[in-house]
């Protein structure tokens, strides 16, 4: 098993690849620590794991609150080991799309809030379990090298806040190696999940056929696919395990080739 024993934390556990995540290292041995807002969608994916004969433990946690973000770095510990081998900042807020005239500052404070300063938030809460061996994966996008947008807007802000976030993993990797704590980035890009399928239904309810939509999304996918969501979330995971033992300060890009890092 990828994390046989390992006390994994899986912070954004929602309909998402967040839960993926978490039923995926618990399948692979994990003993995992599921976090978000909604205490009965994590209890009921918890619960889901337990009856599959796995491990896990739910903590409702918002990761804008710092102490939050400690209770549940304590509980994790507490729950288990006494530490923490891996965690995941999954969790985020997209925010708004729009173009740069009618960009909604106090929107990307938000945005800028939850998903850089959470994720460092996260972190700080985790050193004290995470000291020698521990590794962090900070989940992010392929719009942060990619501009994407629409008739409706761009994904700028989202896009510019998880920028951060790519930048803040290379500082932390660079800080928290002293500590034996390894710390690496995914950029993501388009997820088959259920968002994704809500977005497909969407546009079907518009008038457009499935096909030329989801043909639409994969046009520039060499793979000729969405790429699924458990394997978005198996890549995810396997910057935790041991098999990348001496990875640190890398971006991974999870994206069915759509964008190819020079």
């Amino acid at each position: 098993m990828l994390l046989k024993d390992k006390v994994v934390v899986v912070s954004g556990v929602g309909p998402g690849m967040g839960q993926s995540i978490a039923r995926i290292a618990a399948k692979e041995g994990a003993k995992v620590i599921l976090a978000a807002r909604n205490k009965e969608f994590l209890d009921q994916v918890a619960s889901d794991i337990i009856a599959e004969g796995g491990q896990a433990v739910a903590v409702a946690c918002d990761i804008s609150d710092a102490k939050q973000c400690e209770a549940l770095a304590k509980a994790a510990a507490d729950a288990y080991t006494g530490r923490i081998d891996g965690l995941v900042n999954s969790a985020f807020y997209h925010g708004d799309w729009s173009g740069v005239e009618n960009a909604n500052e106090e929107d990307w404070a938000k945005i800028f809030d939850v998903n850089a300063l959470g994720t460092l938030r996260m972190t700080k809460a985790c050193i004290p379990y995470l000291k020698n061996g521990g590794a962090v994966v900070n989940v992010s996008t392929m719009a942060t090298v990619k501009p994407y947008g629409a008739d409706f807007g761009m994904e700028m802000g989202y896009a510019v806040a998880k920028g951060g976030v790519n930048v803040l993993t290379k500082y932390m990797a660079t800080d928290l190696g002293k500590y034996g704590i390894r710390v690496n980035t995914c950029r993501m890009g388009w997820i088959h999940g259920a968002p994704v399928e809500g977005f497909i239904a969407g546009e079907v309810a518009q008038g457009k056929n499935r096909d030329d939509v989801v043909g639409f999304i994969t046009k520039d996918i060499p793979i000729g696919k969405i790429p699924p969501e458990a394997d978005c979330a198996r890549a995810v995971l396997m910057m935790i395990s041991d098999y990348s033992a001496v990875v640190s300060g890398a971006a991974l890009d999870v994206n069915g080739g759509h964008w190819m890092a020079p």
